[in-house]
């Protein structure tokens, strides 16, 4: 749970960062990868987090500009990553100007429960990792290549002229 703005923010960033550079290998034709056929795809995934991105903060309070929660899912990767980064920058700036450090510890109900402020901010990031790290995995089905997020992938083992981790 977060109890400073700064703090998430700069998480916040960090993670931003590597969805990006994860949204960023999608193309047009991957974004229908599927593990099973009542699976989500790719492309529904990556645009539930932009979703996420607007409605989670929206239900604890904050304003945001977007309407991407009942959007249909873009036909381009480009247009995805382009309302991801929107989305984040537009989260930022939401919680910088609707919280500070002490309302992070008040409760606010969300979801049927009680959270603290400083844990919907948690879950939005721990949601974004969970997801993406479902994203790769598909684009690995898809055959394309996966970015290093919290460490190097595969392919850049090798451009390091390093053996690959098993």
């Amino acid at each position: 749970m977060y109890r400073r703005i700064a703090d998430f923010q700069d998480d916040f960033a960090q993670e931003n960062s590597a969805t990006l550079k994860v949204l960023g290998r999608l193309t047009d034709e991957s974004l229908g990868q599927r593990v099973t056929a009542e699976g989500r795809s790719i492309g529904r995934l990556a645009w539930h987090l932009v979703g996420t991105l607007r409605e989670m903060p929206a239900s604890a309070g904050l304003r945001t500009e977007g309407d991407e929660t009942t959007a249909p899912v873009p036909a381009t990767a480009a247009a995805i990553a382009s309302a991801y980064e929107r989305a984040a920058r537009d989260v930022s700036a939401a919680v910088a100007a609707g919280w500070d450090d002490a309302a992070l510890d008040g409760e606010i109900p969300l979801y049927g429960q009680t959270w603290k402020r400083g844990k919907v901010l948690s879950a939005l990031i721990r949601h974004e990792a969970h997801h993406r790290g479902q994203i790769t995995v598909l684009m690995r089905q898809a055959g394309l290549v996966v970015p290093g997020v919290y460490g190097p992938a595969r392919e850049e083992w090798v451009a390091y002229g390093m053996p690959v981790q098993e």
